[in-house]
């Protein structure tokens, strides 16, 4: 469910016209709705009542400062990355014990920062990394709180690009070695092995996955234990995936993916961590789009829009679908007209979609993409020194804009020409 309807014929984002944003921004332009954040936040939070438990939403979805402090606020913790997600997540407000650290390539200045600052864990990757965040901390005279990622080589049947849990990924430390490796990291002087970590994917739609996963978890922490550690707190990573496309079968819901977690593991009697990202953001956003020309082709017709692969890369990426819907609702029965659905940017993978079906459109008209709030705008580029398009926020019948377009004199004048030129 979200916040994105027609009311009188007319896309409204919660109590407010998309087209009315539309003419104060200009498009194209990101629109993302509190209600339905603060909705699918508490969906999961709801889920694991009764565990004790914190919410770490995955910052990596889109990393808005005003998404950010809305989540905080409702008590969401924050699952960082990078160094600047951690920068981000600390000016937006949250305090450092409710940020954990995850990615692959943690460097000594980002380890630095967060011990500086702050930090709720580390969700370690390799023994490289292990040895570089116990040389920091021993360093800064403090001890660092970690999880090892392990590798549970479970197939999490999602597209190829967005699988981390099966052997060939990068991420994480074969299951198989958990054992050594912990007892490596429990002779470090500056590491506190606090729990594990595991994070099979995105954009699952099924539970069995998460399942499999974390009964090999379950026993991996019954092993540790009786090896002597102290395993007091699992961090099961995000990946429940959202309904892309409105005909299709919808994914588990919050509630049950909590009862799944509370069956697997519920008899630990450990602290659990999820970090949701896709579910909490990718249906709380829209990117508004206008038609800028309706070109016949020699057997097909383009919808050519002013929104491009630089403003949303994921059907380029990943043959990503998102349903395109007209701003002005399209009259009943009104027979309907196949496009190929593209940008302006230079390149034939600037589409959108192939063959789609929607009623007829004409030049000036907008149109909406649906389920874009999550790996939208923070994975937009000025290809084609087009400008990084507008967010706005909406709050019942308010909206601001969360993020300005820049002008093309602040593009150019970031750029530096040598004295010698």
């Amino acid at each position: 469910m979200d916040h994105f309807i027609y009311r009188d014929g007319a896309l409204y984002a919660e109590d407010v016209p998309v087209a009315e944003i539309a003419a104060a921004v200009g498009t194209p332009f990101y629109v993302y709705s509190t209600a339905t954040l603060l909705r699918h936040f508490r969906l999961f939070d709801e889920a694991l009542a009764g565990l004790d438990h914190l919410v770490c939403y995955a910052m990596k979805a889109a990393s808005n400062q005003a998404i950010l402090k809305t989540l905080a606020q409702a008590g969401a913790g924050m699952d960082v990355v990078s160094q600047g997600e951690y920068l981000r997540a600390k000016a937006a407000g949250v305090s450092g014990d409710k940020i954990v650290f995850s990615g692959v390539g943690k460097t000594a200045e980002e380890i630095r920062t967060a011990l500086t600052g702050g930090i709720r864990q580390f969700n370690v990757e390799s023994e490289p990394e292990m040895a570089a965040i116990n040389a920091v901390a021993l360093d800064l005279g403090v001890v660092a709180p970690i999880t090892i990622r392990v590798n549970p080589d479970v197939d999490a049947k999602t597209h190829a690009k967005i699988a981390t849990g099966k052997s060939e990924n990068k991420f994480g430390i074969p299951i198989s070695r958990a054992r050594d490796v912990y007892a490596l990291a429990a002779s470090m002087k500056g590491l506190d092995v606090i729990g594990i970590d595991v994070h099979i994917g995105s954009q699952l739609t099924e539970l069995e996955p998460f399942r499999l996963a974390y009964q090999k978890v379950a026993e991996l922490t019954e092993t540790l234990r009786a090896d002597g550690h102290d395993i007091r707190r699992l961090d099961l990573g995000g990946g429940l995936g959202i309904p892309y496309e409105s005909s299709n079968t919808a994914p588990p819901l919050p509630i049950d993916y909590g009862a799944m977690v509370k069956e697997s593991l519920g008899h630990l009697n450990v602290e659990i961590e999820i970090e949701p990202g896709r579910l909490i953001a990718g249906n709380s956003g829209i990117m508004v789009s206008k038609v800028i020309y309706v070109k016949q082709g020699e057997d097909r017709q383009f919808l050519i829009l002013d929104g491009a692969m630089n403003d949303l890369i994921r059907p380029a990426m990943y043959e990503a679908h998102h349903d395109i819907i007209p701003v002005i609702e399209a009259e009943p029965g009104m027979q309907q007209t196949a496009y190929d659905i593209v940008g302006p940017v230079c390149e034939s993978g600037d589409t959108f979609a192939k063959g789609r079906h929607m009623a007829p459109l004409k030049a000036d008209e907008l149109v909406a993409f649906r389920s874009a709030g999550a790996y939208g705008a923070v994975m937009s580029s000025e290809y084609n020194s087009r400008p990084l398009i507008p967010e706005v926020l909406v709050n019942g019948d308010q909206f601001a804009v969360i993020r300005k377009r820049p002008t093309f004199d602040e593009m150019i004048n970031r750029d530096t020409i040598p004295e010698w030129l």
